[in-house]
């Protein structure tokens, strides 16, 4: 019975600045390729993906830029950091977003890693287009009329 109370995904890094930024089109669940210590570090929660991207590299696509620290009692046998890390979609979906950074001018920002119910590593990643300022304005004032109304909804109720 606790099983089935305990979060199907337990959310490790969060990019809460990827959909300000970006306005995302499309979003993909990819496997990342991870050696033992990269795995332990992450159960810690101590990664981080605000600079992060996916890009392709040989034919695949890569991590890059993700930082996942090093863990503390693996001494010699650690990884590096901010090493590009293999992301595991079918051929149809890295062909699909390949295309569209090169073509179409989209870019492949991962949006969380998190350990889904199996306990694999997954990271989201979301396939989204970068906002004008002026579209960033436009969210702000957006989101600052809801907290707003719902504040002013609150005091009346």
């Amino acid at each position: 019975m606790a099983k089935a109370n305990k979060s199907a995904h337990r959310v490790v890094a969060d990019n809460r600045k990827a959909r300000f930024n970006y306005e995302i089109k499309d979003s993909y669940e990819a496997g990342i390729a991870l050696s033992g210590t990269e795995v332990k570090s992450l159960r810690t929660g101590k990664a981080t993906i605000g600079e992060a991207y996916a890009g392709p590299m040989r034919e695949e696509l890569y991590l890059f830029n993700a930082y996942i620290p090093e863990y503390l009692q693996a001494n010699r046998f650690n990884h590096e950091p901010k090493r590009p890390r293999k992301l595991l979609l079918h051929r149809r979906e890295i062909d699909k977003l390949i295309g569209a950074t090169q073509r179409e001018g989209y870019t492949v920002v991962p949006l969380r890693i998190y350990f889904n119910d199996q306990g694999r590593a997954k990271v989201e990643l979301g396939l989204g287009r970068g906002k004008k300022l002026h579209d960033k304005r436009e969210t702000e004032k957006k989101r600052s009329w809801e907290r707003d109304k719902a504040r002013i909804l609150r005091e009346k109720g």
